[in-house]
């Protein structure tokens, strides 16, 4: 059978989203949890980091460089809809890349649970610095958390669903307004001192706080870096939305850059500042009894009207996650059924919106579940131990594509456009290899030895269930591909229709 009988000739999807629209995509994906939480609450996740947290995120910013020029590398030569997909089942293998994939799918599948479970808690922050009390009481009841939560998402399901116009004047707007709040609590981090905070603790709780030196240790250390790697983590969804991008071969690699870059430098800052102010003890013992953010912490600093202004900022940064990581989400489950290793009816394409409305709802249900384990679990550091874990078999199996593409599909290896030279491409990629390899083996061990209230509270077990599960559907549909007399080697030699 040809293999243009297994798919359509042409995905439905449209070329719409220009340099800034990729370029927010990956920004928003990245900042969000990731910057107001994530470096703050790891002092419980990892307790003994103390003052080494600026550090840990230096060292993790290394490996997801690697990362992404890998992903700027194959993006160049394979400018399609579910970018991480195709990379690998391209370049290595098509198990692979549905392994790739899904590890990628059912991590940021389920941290967009999480981003969503944790928006509500700066709403409560607002309501207490506004003095409802009544309000921020209500906020913190658990029912009311998730069906705030499943609003928020759901929300951000339509918008997606109405088209990358729609997106894009969503996400550019508030992408702009989250860098200029999230620039107040720079300044304010940097134009206060220990001396402050500490006077103002005493002045709003009657405590003291004393700074302390702290002892630095390799294992915590690397711990601590394979957790905060989670925060460069989003900038792939700029490849998932290779198949609607303007002149991909160009503004894929560039859009990842740009992310890359301007993330980076804002984390830095931004985490530079709050703990310039902040004791890390002070940090330390507020994450053992409780979920704090930036915003909450330093807003004892500051007015009451500068205090909303930043907790508002977070906000925007969480909520933008949202948009541009269920776009990566559906993406990649619309390139596994045009395949055929998926259902079909996945690849429906909105004819209005020229969305895929059925992958897209199909994302917002698995982000569902995240937030309902979100809640159940009682922490949300579950969900972001699964995404590390899901990323770093990503990005790994990213940087082997970039090794064994030209072996594999020398075609497809001839249209890279970016960093062309073989030698700088082997360098990149293998050190990729052994550096992520090496996280991966951290993570796990840290994972396996942590004590848990049970064992599904493990990510890594629950990751190979997942797997399992994936393995599972791989194998099925590609038998049945087999059987209906499709040449799998045709289908997985050459690119998917745009």
């Amino acid at each position: 059978m040809d293999q243009s009988t297994t798919r359509t000739q042409t995905t439905g999807l449209s070329r719409q989203m220009g340099l800034l629209g990729l370029a927010s995509t990956g920004i928003c994906s990245m900042l969000g949890a990731s910057i107001y939480v994530v470096p703050f609450m790891i002092q419980r996740n990892v307790p003994g980091i103390g003052p080494y947290v600026l550090p840990a995120f230096t060292f993790a910013a290394i490996p997801a460089v690697l990362a992404a020029l890998a992903y700027s590398i194959l993006a160049s030569a394979m400018p399609r809809a579910g970018g991480s997909y195709i990379y690998a089942s391209r370049g290595i293998h098509p198990y692979m890349g549905f392994i790739a994939s899904f590890s990628q799918w059912f991590g940021l599948s389920i941290i967009i649970g999480v981003v969503s479970y944790v928006i509500p808690p700066f709403a409560r922050d607002i309501a207490s610095a506004l003095n409802w009390p009544d309000l921020a009481t209500a906020l913190d009841k658990g029912t009311i958390r998730v069906v705030v939560s499943l609003s928020i998402l759901w929300f951000f399901v339509w918008i997606n669903i109405r088209g990358v116009t729609v997106y894009e004047k969503t996400v550019v707007p508030l992408m702009i307004l989250m860098f200029i709040l999230g620039a107040i609590v720079i300044i304010a981090g940097y134009s206060h001192t220990f001396d402050d905070f500490a006077k103002a603790l005493q002045s709003s709780q009657g405590r003291t706080v004393i700074p302390q030196e702290g002892q630095f240790d390799t294992g915590i250390f690397l711990s601590a870096a394979a957790i905060l790697f989670s925060s460069f983590i989003g900038f792939d969804s700029i490849a998932q939305a290779g198949g609607e991008a303007k002149n991909p071969g160009r503004n894929l690699p560039l859009a990842i850059g740009i992310a890359v870059v301007s993330v980076g430098s804002f984390y830095m800052l931004f985490t530079g500042a709050v703990y310039h102010t902040i004791p890390w003890n002070y940090v330390a013992q507020e994450a053992a009894s409780r979920d704090i953010t930036a915003p909450g912490m330093m807003s004892m600093l500051l007015s009451p009207g500068w205090t909303i202004a930043i907790i508002a900022g977070a906000g925007v940064a969480l909520t933008n996650d949202l948009p541009a990581m269920l776009l990566s989400c559906s993406r990649l489950m619309f390139a596994w059924a045009e395949d055929g290793i998926f259902p079909k009816t996945i690849t429906q394409v909105n004819e209005k919106y020229k969305t895929p409305h059925v992958a897209i709802l199909l994302s917002g249900v698995m982000a569902s579940i995240g937030i309902l384990g979100s809640h159940f679990a009682g922490d949300f550091f579950l969900g972001v131990d699964i995404m590390v874990t899901s990323m770093l078999v990503n990005f790994l199996l990213m940087c082997a594509s970039v090794l064994w593409l030209p072996k594999r599909n020398p075609a497809l290896a001839s249209e890279i456009r970016f960093m062309k030279d073989r030698h700088l491409q082997r360098i990149v990629a293998g050190t990729g290899v052994i550096i992520l390899s090496g996280f991966l083996v951290i993570h796990i061990a840290k994972d396996l030895g942590a004590a848990s209230k049970a064992w599904y509270f493990h990510s890594t077990t629950m990751w190979l269930i997942v797997m399992a599960l994936a393995s599972a559907i791989y194998w099925r549909e590609t038998r049945r591909l087999k059987k209906s007399g499709v040449d799998m080697k045709a289908l997985f030699s050459t690119l998917p229709p745009e």
